[in-house]
């Protein structure tokens, strides 16, 4: 079947098979290799993409649902010249260790600050009436669905916090 996708605010055209899951037509249709598969059973959120600005594991997604969405991966958050300020936090703040989770980490990041600055509330979120405040505990929250086997949970939360602050 024939979709349209714009990746990384480029339109592309595609044909895949009905049953590729969105995970596998950006790696393996379109050579982005920065969205990692992990478990492939959306427990880990390493496969975390933002579509429409909102962040989804893109292995329990099939490409045709996404038929003219925008698709945005790692590849397009910053670019080696000029970082995106939540890249650069995670460099700073030594967020990673193996970096495979980092993608995922940092597309989720960048969702869930969109969703706090949208006034969206988390389970954690004490006054669903006040601005969401985020606390160590609320960011932790937002995050949960992305794991990290290297533990670098402390610098991951510090880096979000940062970029948080200086936007």
């Amino acid at each position: 079947m024939q979709i349209r996708l714009t990746v990384n605010g480029e339109p592309r055209a595609l044909e895949v098979d009905v049953r590729a899951s969105l995970l596998d037509v950006l790696r393996e249709g379109l050579a982005l290799k920065g969205t990692k598969k992990g478990c492939d059973h959306g427990q880990c959120g390493a496969c975390t993409v933002l579509v429409d600005g909102v962040r989804i594991n893109s292995c329990l997604t099939l490409a045709v649902m996404h038929d003219g969405d925008a698709v945005t991966t790692i590849e397009g958050v910053g670019t080696p010249e000029a970082l995106h300020p939540i890249q650069q936090a995670f460099l700073e703040q030594d967020a990673f260790q193996c970096g495979y989770c980092t993608p995922g980490q940092i597309c989720s990041a960048l969702g869930m600050l969109a969703e706090a600055a949208a006034g969206h509330p988390s389970h954690a979120t004490a006054d669903l009436l006040a601005p969401v405040e985020l606390t160590e505990p609320e960011i932790r929250e937002r995050m949960s669905g992305n794991l990290c086997r290297c533990s670098a949970y402390p610098q991951i939360v510090a880096a979000i916090r940062q970029a948080a602050e200086a936007a």
